[in-house]
């Protein structure tokens, strides 16, 4: 099982001393050091605005580990489509592909939050078919041969040498999913797929049974399955008392994220997003308690160890760590990754750099 550095850039706290920007530099420089540590990969997270996130262009943050690094694998995790014109992603993440020497897992969703649509100008209530029509446009500015030409609903190119293309061949993107319909998205195009535990329990029953999902879906689509990647909250804790305070941490993140806000119960959310309604009900009402192994890997190494063998059992080939959650000061990030890649990762395969 391979691991890697993964981040949403939360700093929306009461009081916070930490700037965004003191943020996003320490962000670029934990990506580095998960190369040094040995983790696979980095990924960080697209929000706007400050509200999930202060990172809104993950791929210039990325392009910065590029130029420090010489082999960690480069994800966003993801970029929200529906918010961006099809052909400048291309343009901006084949860029990254070909300077990185072809380090990029490119990743991509819908997104959930329509606050983050409406500066754009972007339609919330029909990101689903906007979704749908600039993958395909995405899809096409990759793999056509010569130029360009695509007409549709919400967007038209005619005629368009769209380059650089991505180095790697063939680039195969991963599909950060909550649903089945993004899987059978992801199914069409024989893409990858991203899965974060706690909305697979809740959506399909675990992450086993997601699994099991997206490989239906890729069946019906008569297409091979691709590689599976999820992501954790994670904390390695010694006592009870740190077990209780890392979940305290993860809590205060739900709740000043936003994610934990009962308005969600009472939006309008598009068609194919009702299940995100599930999802809203379970953080608003959520306890410390029902912070579980769908949530965090959290307590002394060994029982991350056990819990990520079950994991692996599901088909999921590589973890993203979210370690800087909650406030976290960089000392301790980086101590959890040291730990992690020396008492955890070895057990699984894996294992620090020498």
């Amino acid at each position: 099982m391979k691991f890697g550095y993964f981040t949403l850039s939360d700093n929306r706290y009461p009081d916070n001393p930490r700037t965004p920007e003191t943020f996003m530099t320490e962000i670029r420089d934990q990506a580095v050091f998960a190369e040094s540590l040995g983790m696979s990969s980095a990924w960080i997270g697209e929000h706007h605005f400050n509200r999930r996130g202060c990172v809104p262009m993950p791929s210039l943050v990325l392009a910065s580990v590029a130029a420090a690094t010489t082999c960690i694998r480069l994800g966003p995790a993801v970029v929200v489509l529906p918010i961006h014109h099809p052909v400048q992603v291309a343009e901006e993440w084949a860029t990254l592909d070909v300077l990185s020497g072809g380090r990029v897992d490119f990743a991509l969703g819908r997104g959930y939050d329509s606050h983050e649509y409406a500066p754009f100008g972007a339609d919330f209530q029909a990101s689903a078919e906007v979704f749908a029509e600039g993958v395909e446009l995405l899809y096409r500015c990759w793999n056509d041969d010569g130029r360009t030409t695509f007409e549709g609903k919400h967007y038209a190119v005619h005629d368009i040498e769209v380059c650089p293309k991505p180095v790697q061949k063939p680039f195969v993107p991963y599909m950060g999913s909550f649903s089945r319909y993004s899987m059978e998205v992801a199914a069409r195009y024989r893409w990858n797929l991203m899965l974060a535990p706690f909305a697979a329990a809740l959506v399909f029953g675990g992450l086993d049974e997601a699994v099991a999902a997206y490989r239906e879906v890729c069946d019906a689509a008569e297409t091979e399955p691709g590689r599976v990647k999820c992501s954790y909250f994670v904390q390695i804790a010694d006592t009870p008392a740190e077990e209780s305070a890392a979940k305290e941490r993860l809590l205060d993140y739900f709740t000043m994220s936003g994610t934990r806000h009962k308005g969600i119960m009472g939006a309008k959310l598009p068609p194919t997003m009702e299940y995100y309604r599930r999802i809203g009900k379970a953080l608003a009402d959520l306890r410390t308690e029902d912070l579980g192994p769908n949530s965090i890997l959290l307590g002394p190494p060994q029982a991350i160890v056990d819990r990520l063998g079950e994991v692996a059992e599901t088909g999921v080939e590589e973890v993203i760590l979210y370690f800087n959650y909650g406030r976290k000061p960089d000392a301790m990030v980086r101590e959890q990754m040291e730990r992690f890649m020396a008492e955890v990762a070895p057990a699984l395969g894996n294992g620090p750099r020498s």
